[in-house]
């Protein structure tokens, strides 16, 4: 499969970059353009009364979409906002605000929930449990033992960022917390990049990502998959959470009874305009996660074999921290090197994009690459180290 044709325009703007951050910055299609231009013509046509299409067009479109992806029973649980921090501090308002937080969560997950936590911990408002991600191989097992009716909310990534270990087994590990806990699935290392069924967990937990990785539509376009019944009435909330909701005068303040009470007020809808371009390019080419999943797992396989036949030792499979072969591993490599920050630089003054994490050198792979290239790929970077 090669879909190099399909974004022209990344690629021809830059043609001598070597791209290998698919799991940070992904490039965007080329049918994402004409939605950027159609967002804006939609301002200019319907000026005030483009939020009725928005949300009457654009919003649904993107539910439904992410509900087919996810295999969800109802569109109606997609919320979407800006980025994964609004969010995170929405779930974070719902519980009770005169006793610490009880958290469950893993040593590896992404800034935006570490670091508030840490902050939370600074001032004694929360409690965090940390279940370490290695050794990688005994994490789901280790992370569900865990899991006691003493926590208040348990959350964890689908696929680590810092290594691109994953949970082999979502459903087995949501049903291990005890009913009492809100469970939150970070899925932005996972959406689109590995093959996700919620079905089985769709009423239990909650479950947020975003386009600017492995969906292909930039910044602007986080959603979250909110259960049925849970979390009615979140303190942090804009105007827009009371959609759907019948108020009356006397009433207490209304939320819509669906994912629209995780909604917060008004926001930029380019990147939904953008998402949803991508989601309709897939479907038009009967592309699903896992045909993704496994494009990318071939490239992987073909530069892993290509950069030990270069002899880069750096690079070589044992460096790998998740084996090539590891079940549940996302879409990017991660190579364990003391020398990973100057790797880092040297690749980059060589034109080739990488991202580093400490002693961890990460190289991403999606649809904008070909096979046929790899080995292009490996001699590039085996120069670009020598």
């Amino acid at each position: 499969m090669d879909l190099r044709a399909h974004f022209s325009r990344f690629i021809s703007a830059a043609p001598d970059r070597v791209h290998l951050a698919a799991h940070s910055h992904h490039y965007w299609p080329d049918v994402t353009f004409a939605a950027q231009m159609r967002c804006w013509e939609d301002a200019a046509r319907l000026a005030d009364g483009k939020w009725g299409h928005v949300f009457g067009e654009v919003v649904p479109q993107a539910q439904r979409h992410i509900a087919r992806l996810l295999n969800l029973a109802s569109p109606e649980t997609i919320a979407f906002a800006p980025n994964t921090h609004e969010f995170v501090r929405r779930l974070l308002s719902c519980f009770p605000p005169d006793r610490s937080l009880r958290v469950l969560t893993s040593d590896g997950e992404f800034h935006s929930f570490a670091r508030q936590m840490r902050r939370l911990e600074e001032d004694g408002l929360a409690e965090v449990e940390r279940v370490a991600w290695q050794p990688f191989e005994s994490f789901d097992e280790r992370f569900a033992a865990a899991a006691d009716a003493g926590h208040d909310l348990v959350f964890v990534s689908q696929v680590a960022f810092d290594s691109g270990a994953g949970i082999a087994d979502l459903d087995a590990l949501v049903a291990a917390v005890p009913r009492e806990a809100i469970v939150v699935i970070d899925g932005y290392h996972g959406f689109l990049a590995r093959p996700t069924d919620l079905s089985a967990i769709e009423a239990r937990a909650f479950y947020m990502a975003g386009g600017y990785k492995y969906a292909m539509a930039g910044e602007g376009a986080c959603f979250l998959h909110v259960p049925p019944g849970t979390c009615p009435r979140p303190r942090d909330t804009g105007w827009f959470a009371a959609f759907g909701s019948l108020e009356e005068a006397d009433a207490k303040l209304a939320y819509g009874p669906d994912g629209t009470r995780f909604l917060g007020a008004t926001f930029d809808p380019s990147g939904l305009y953008r998402m949803v371009a991508v989601f309709d390019w897939l479907a038009g080419l009967g592309l699903g996660p896992g045909d993704i999943h496994a494009h990318v797992r071939r490239l992987q396989a073909v530069l892993v074999a290509e950069l030990e036949g270069q002899g880069v030792g750096a690079l070589a499979a044992d460096r790998l921290l998740v084996p090539i072969d590891a079940p549940g591993r996302g879409n990017f490599l991660t190579y364990a090197t003391p020398d990973a920050p100057s790797m880092h630089r040297r690749l980059g003054e060589a034109g080739i994009v990488t991202d580093v994490r400490g002693d961890r050198l990460r190289l991403g792979l999606g649809l904008y690459h070909a096979e046929a290239e790899m080995p292009e790929i490996a001699e590039k970077i085996a120069k670009g180290l020598g």
